[in-house]
């Protein structure tokens, strides 16, 4: 009997579905009032913009890595091949499954732990019901993807039908009962551009970028998207241009009816708007809404992050029982159950504004700034048609990228960003001592060993 393998099954529709409901989640709902409280001013909208120009910029990066090496594991297979599959690239490739092991399960807990504070304005939580229900909300998710691929994907488009039902409603309230121009008109009211606004912009961006997150998932789940040389950059894409719209046009509808003098204090921001326009009742059902999509990324999210252990130890690279697939489901149920597992540990220890600012700092180095110097070593070591899709005015977006992935970091703080460097050190460390016991690089030359192999 052949041994299992994953299933090209996801399609442009269902692709770019999964980026998106991974994408808005519970993010832009309780980091609206933040991004606006950070700015002070009617130009916090230029925080979402930021945002999304960033994502723009990087996702030429991962279009480049993603249509090369259309795998199971995203970044693991581009750090591994980038930096050489016989050399440093073990060393790199094995961080970033390292850090995921961390920062996935604290992805899933985010919106978990959003998930049951914003449930509060239904019922009122104590502290220990909060986590409990963020607890069960993780649980709730992996049952659903214990499942073939094809069905999820159909459970994708139908958890995505939700989302766009739910920014839509907020939206067309805004333009309806709101004065919608207002927010535009004032947006440059008072600005100056200086160094304090240029900090408050870094800091903002931290909470803007983060709900932005997800656009490059579909990347983790190479191996089972169809005609993957088009569908990988333009599910990217696609799903980046339409959630840039959606939440620059919800932030305009909120402070059109609530001024962001008032909804920058405000916890339940989209609840409040809702009530004042449409009664009691409308509020609820948005907040249900709401809820939705907030399951939604739990489960966009823990989807992709589950093949990324799993393509590691497949490869060799990481610890051998996360290449196990389900024998007739064909999905990485090892990996899915350990990642469940300890992103319900976080969710019953932390809370979600430690965990917004400590998913971006761990994930920098290795992922974002990692992949994109990768990228330059690779584009010089091999032919141009290893590359199906290529970015307009190469390398200049990588550069572009990789300084505000800086500028990103700097801004999450000095604690922060030391611990995100703790964890990579503590990698290494555990890197070294594993290729030691087993005689790998750097300990043993083989051929082969180049940063990149060149090819013809």
């Amino acid at each position: 009997m052949a041994a299992p393998v994953l299933e090209r099954r996801l399609g442009l529709m269902q692709a770019t579905a999964i980026n998106m409901i991974d994408m808005v989640g519970i993010g832009p709902f309780i980091t609206l009032p933040m991004v606006i409280a950070t700015m002070n001013g009617p130009w916090f909208l230029y925080a979402w913009i930021a945002g999304a120009v960033l994502s723009f910029i990087d996702a030429f990066i991962w279009s480049e890595l993603g249509t090369a090496f259309p795998k199971a594991g995203g970044s693991y297979n581009f750090l591994k091949e980038a930096y050489g599959a016989n050399g440093a690239g073990r060393m790199m490739s094995f961080l970033f499954v390292w850090q995921t092991m961390i920062q996935a399960p604290l992805v899933i807990a985010s919106a978990a732990i959003g998930f049951a504070s914003y449930f509060s304005y239904l019922v009122p939580l104590t502290t220990i019901e909060s986590k409990l229900l963020a607890g069960c909300v993780v649980i709730l998710i992996v049952i659903l993807l214990y499942r073939k691929i094809d069905a999820i994907g159909k459970i994708s488009v139908f958890l995505w039908a939700g989302v766009i039902v739910t920014l839509f409603w907020i939206i067309g309230a805004g333009v309806v009962h709101g004065n919608f121009a207002a927010p535009i008109q004032h947006i440059n009211d008072g600005l100056t551009i200086n160094h304090a606004f240029v900090t408050a912009i870094g800091f903002a961006s931290v909470k803007s970028v983060y709900s932005y997150l997800g656009y490059y998932n579909v990347c983790h789940l190479g191996g089972e998207i169809t005609n993957p040389s088009k569908n990988i950059p333009r599910s990217m894409f696609l799903s980046i241009a339409g959630i840039a719209l959606l939440y620059l046009l919800m932030n305009v509808s909120v402070v059109s009816v609530i001024p962001w003098q008032r909804a920058k204090d405000t916890e339940f921001v989209l609840s409040l708007f809702m009530h004042e326009l449409a009664g009691s009742t409308a509020a609820t059902i948005i907040t249900c809404l709401i809820l939705w999509v907030a399951f939604a990324s739990v489960f966009s999210a823990t989807l992709g992050y589950s093949r990324i252990p799993y393509a590691a130890a497949a490869d060799g690279a990481f610890f051998k029982v996360f290449a196990r697939l389900h024998p007739t489901k064909h999905f990485p149920y090892f990996s899915l159950l350990v990642l469940g597992s300890i992103a319900f540990v976080f969710s019953l220890l932390f809370r979600l504004g430690e965990v917004i600012s400590a998913i971006l700092a761990m994930r920098i180095l290795i992922q974002f700034i990692g992949q994109a110097i990768g990228l330059l070593l690779l584009r010089k070591a091999r032919a141009a048609s290893s590359f199906p899709y290529k970015m307009p005015l190469f390398p200049l977006p990588v550069y572009v990228a990789i300084a505000i992935w800086l500028f990103i970091l700097y801004s999450t703080g000095l604690k922060l960003a030391t611990y995100g460097l703790i964890v990579i050190a503590i990698g290494i460390i555990v890197f070294f001592i594993k290729a030691k016991v087993n005689k790998e690089w750097p300990f043993v030359t083989a051929s082969g060993n180049d940063p990149v192999i060149k090819e013809a």
